[in-house]
């Protein structure tokens, strides 16, 4: 039995298609190749169009029929991971009234800080777990204010995995994982929040049908499955936001495991059976893909908005024609800690971690007669480090304090350098994988679609591909000590 995973990511479509049996990947695809365009018509502002989401999911699936290493017809599922905090609306007719406003979209941060003063604070943070802040009830909020013609004609509100799933199928659902996602779950009452929707004085039909994220959320329609050459009829069993999926597919399900993603942005993800909230909502919680009433499972995710875009802008605008891989290669020739020079990475928009406040990025201590080109490419990977650091310390003061971390041998992680830099910043060893968010994807289908008989069974064959461990934790100390002062320099200005 083949399963089929959809990563909805804001660079790319990734698919992968997944022998349940061996939990092997049979055939992997990406589109576009380049990076997708983020538009941004003013400071702050950051949108995509959902449609484009849906082309290119096609594209990438036909890629990876076109391997010809497996028979589309023998996909019996499929699960969907996506770019989490989006707005995606839609009319009666499921057209798409407006491009989505991303995760990475700072527009509604006011709106979301007028929420958490009305509501409460101890009110908001108790039943769910974060402050209203600048996720997708504010951002519809937003929406309501300032496109009053538009929300007049919303049918249903969606995350981006919830519009792919309606294409697919013609069906729209949710789960209770996409709404604490988006800020819409109480989670003392296991339901919608009746303080966030009487609060901005929205409409509850606005919100889809509300599933258990492994499960039925519709079958695959017959001019689709035609267009894709996949069954009619097969189901979508599986739907979660990238960080809680990206988790799953590192197997990072019970309590006291820690997962971590480097690209677009950075991500620090852990799971607690306990209903945990930062009192300065600098880190979120989210239910994770495992979270039910009676055995809770909450994901405490840490994100830095501002980690591998910078990575990318540094290869678009300074990298001189150079790909990844020279960068890294460059990069290593220069000694630890870049001969003095030091870059804050945080240009994509609010930090959350940093209380919403818009640091923007900053090259820092430049010494026009010694640094190079090389400098920069290591400076941003340890600016990088050096946030996630940052982030982590956060954690730790909220009670995660990981043995181990497990992040996929992917985006910043393909990096050796990156990779060690980052255990020797934090302290802690790190478990790479082979498994991806698309893979992830594909066996929460599996899970969905009881074809195996427990999460656990999916990974009965996942094995790490390296362990890395702590090195030069010393000489990175006093390193990251200056790296942060210099952050809280510019935090002060603001």
């Amino acid at each position: 039995m083949l399963l089929l995973g959809i990563d909805i990511g804001t660079s790319s479509i990734k698919v992968s298609v997944v022998d349940a049996q061996t939990q092997q990947t049979i055939a992997a695809a990406q589109y576009p190749d380049k990076e997708s365009a983020i538009t941004s018509v003013k400071p702050g502002w950051a949108e995509q169009s959902p449609e484009m989401w849906w082309e290119h999911a096609q594209k990438a699936i036909a890629k990876a029929n076109a391997s010809g290493s497996y028979n589309p017809q023998d996909i019996s599922a499929i699960g969907i991971a996506y770019q989490m905090h989006g707005l995606v609306v839609v009319d009666r007719e499921q057209h798409v009234l407006r491009d989505s406003i991303i995760w990475c979209d700072s527009r509604a941060v006011e709106i979301g800080n007028k929420a958490f003063d009305a509501i409460g604070h101890d009110k908001s943070l108790s039943r769910l777990l974060n402050s209203p802040g600048n996720f997708t009830a504010s951002k519809l909020a937003w929406v309501k204010d300032n496109e009053p013609e538009t929300y007049s004609r919303i049918y249903k509100v969606m995350l981006p995995g919830d519009f792919i799933a309606m294409k697919l199928t013609g069906d729209i659902t949710t789960s209770p994982s996409a709404l604490s996602e988006g800020v819409f779950w109480d989670f003392k009452q296991d339901a919608l929040s009746e303080d966030v929707i009487q609060y901005f004085k929205f409409d509850k039909e606005l919100i889809p049908e509300i599933r258990p994220v492994f499960s039925e959320h519709g079958k695959v329609k017959q001019d689709i499955a035609g267009a894709l050459g996949l069954k009619a009829g097969i189901p979508v069993t599986y739907k979660s936001g990238d960080q809680p999926n990206n988790a799953l597919s590192l197997n990072v399900l019970k309590p006291g495991e820690v997962a971590a993603t480097a690209g677009t942005s950075g991500v620090i993800y852990g799971v607690s059976d306990q209903l945990v909230y930062d009192p300065q909502s600098r880190v979120n919680t989210f239910a994770h893909v495992n979270h039910e009433t009676n055995e809770k499972r909450v994901g405490v995710l840490l994100c830095i908005n501002g980690t591998g875009i910078l990575n990318s802008w540094v290869k678009n605008n300074v990298g001189s024609g150079l790909d990844y891989a020279a960068m890294n290669e460059a990069a290593q020739q220069v000694n630890i800690g870049s001969d003095g020079l030091r870059i804050l990475p945080f240009g994509n928009g609010a930090e959350r971690m940093l209380n919403n406040k818009i640091v923007g990025a900053h090259f820092l201590n430049i010494d026009l007669n010694l640094h190079t080109q090389a400098h920069i490419f290591r400076a941003v990977q340890e600016g990088i480090v050096f946030a996630f650091r940052y982030g982590l310390d956060i954690m730790r003061e909220n009670g995660m304090n990981p043995q181990v971390i497990r992040a996929g041998q992917a985006n910043l992680f393909l990096s050796p350098l990156f990779a060690q830099a980052f255990v020797d910043a934090t302290g802690v060893p790190v478990e790479l994988y082979m498994n991806d968010g698309s893979v992830g994807a594909a066996l929460g289908a599996g899970i969905g679609a009881t074809v195996f008989g427990s999460p656990e069974e999916a990974f009965s064959n996942f094995r790490p591909v390296k362990l890395i461990e702590p090195q030069a934790t010393a000489v990175y100390e006093p390193i990251y000590q200056e790296w942060k002062s210099l952050l809280l320099d510019q935090l002060n200005r603001k």
